[in-house]
């Protein structure tokens, strides 16, 4: 299994920018997508996640600031992160990963998931 993410940058605050994924080496198997972001000096953490049915799941950072936005296209194995009203605290290389799984991600947002991809760089200026 291979993710390859791209779309990061260079973006103003207040700007938004969509992070996209391309997926290869799953065959048929269904399989939840999750955008995780590291920011200098912190720890990994989880963003959201579809599963292969498309229902989607939130941390609560996420949740409750309402500017992420994450979809899939099965068809081309591919996902993507929208981001809005960008601030500098999302500065961060961002990655999207993948998981093995018929329904469901929430676990695999919280303790991570089976495959990764090497991350794009966001960086927000104020």
């Amino acid at each position: 299994v291979q993710l390859q993410a791209s779309g990061g940058g260079l973006v103003q605050a207040g700007g938004s920018l969509r992070l996209s994924c391309a997926v290869t080496g799953f065959g048929s198997d269904a399989y939840a997508i999750g955008w995780f972001r590291q920011a200098p000096g912190k720890e990994r953490e989880g963003i959201v996640c579809i599963d292969s049915g498309g229902d989607k799941y939130f941390t609560d950072f996420a949740a409750v600031q309402n500017r992420f936005s994450i979809s899939r296209d099965s068809a081309k194995n591919t996902g993507s992160l929208q981001i809005n009203s960008l601030k500098p605290e999302d500065t961060a290389v961002y990655y999207c990963a993948a998981h093995r799984v018929g329904h469901g991600c929430s676990t695999q947002l919280i303790y991570g998931m089976d495959h990764w991809g090497k991350g794009t760089q966001v960086t927000v200026s104020s």
